[in-house]
């Protein structure tokens, strides 16, 4: 799932090298928080999050394939006490 996810990120940024990705497992869902350069989210995050939304999407179908529960989090979009 890391792979497919970086290789989305790395196609819609142009500083790949400051895309970053933390993999977390918590009640058995996987947790992917996303980081990239600043000057980068917004391309990231799309207009009114379309890009993050569909990015979600995708991760989770391709999780539900494996059977697994997938959540994608760009802690940039979010304050700090909403993503703890």
């Amino acid at each position: 799932m890391e792979e497919v996810l970086r290789t989305i990120l790395a196609n819609l940024v142009e500083n790949q090298k400051a895309v970053s990705i933390d993999h977390t497992e918590k009640d058995g869902t996987d947790f992917y928080y996303v980081k990239v350069a600043q000057d980068e989210e917004g391309k990231v995050i799309g207009r009114q999050g379309r890009v993050a939304k569909a990015i979600k999407a995708l991760c989770k179908a391709l999780g539900a394939k494996e059977g697994r529960k997938v959540e994608v989090v760009f802690p940039f979009k979010h304050k700090k006490s909403e993503i703890d």
